[in-house]
């Protein structure tokens, strides 16, 4: 019984989930380290205080902006299906969090725990994003931003601050919710490795 249970196939959700959160995963980690990128190697132009001008690490600045742009695209995409996949959860324990302020029923630590690291990834999801859709249209640089007036609520600036911070926080929430859910990850995974290599092991048939 235990080794049926240990080979039992992965439902077709479970699968779902694993591709969607690996499609996260990996769209988070290309914007996180192209963000680390432009954090230190900051544009400009040549001459003046701007030591780091024309230093290539591994890539053009260009496509290191293109690489942040896209994972951006990507996690968006992804942690759209997924919340729309999970919507009766998020209302479900919306309505758990909401009876507990009220203190008409109780939630375990761990469960309060896990529902603020996933708040904490919302709001800075969302803000990130929000940001980051907004540079995609102000594409404007140099004297053109000193110059000019905010394309949408705030200076380029206070935007950038806002996508810069978000996304650092972001990471760190991102972090914590995978080591919560290390279990799941390294169970899923490992079914799924398997699930692949048994079936690219798996003689094809032939009929005479």
């Amino acid at each position: 019984m235990a080794n049926n249970a240990r080979t039992r196939p992965l439902s077709p959700a479970t699968r779902l989930n694993w591709l969607l959160d690996a499609a996260v995963f990996l769209g988070a980690v290309i914007a996180a380290l192209s963000g680390i990128y432009f954090l230190y190697f900051v544009g400009g132009y040549q001459g003046g205080r701007n030591p780091t001008y024309g230093i290539t690490l591994l890539f053009a600045r260009e496509t290191w902006d293109l690489l942040h742009t896209w994972a951006g695209v990507v996690m968006v995409a992804a942690v759209a299906l997924h919340l729309a996949i999970h919507l009766n959860w998020i209302g479900m324990m919306g309505r758990k969090v909401m009876a507990t302020l009220r203190g008409k029923s109780g939630m375990s630590k761990g469960a309060r725990v896990n529902v603020l690291v996933d708040l904490a990834i919302a709001i800075s999801f969302l803000l990130a994003a929000v940001s980051g859709i907004y540079f995609l249209f102000d594409v404007r640089s140099g004297w053109q931003v000193i110059s000019a007036a905010p394309l949408f609520l705030w200076s380029r600036t206070t935007w950038d601050l806002i996508h810069t911070w978000s996304g650092v926080t972001l990471i760190v929430a991102a972090i914590v919710h995978l080591a919560i859910h290390w279990g799941w990850v390294t169970k899923v995974t490992t079914k799924m490795w398997r699930s692949m290599r048994n079936r690219t092991d798996c003689p094809v048939s032939t009929t005479a």
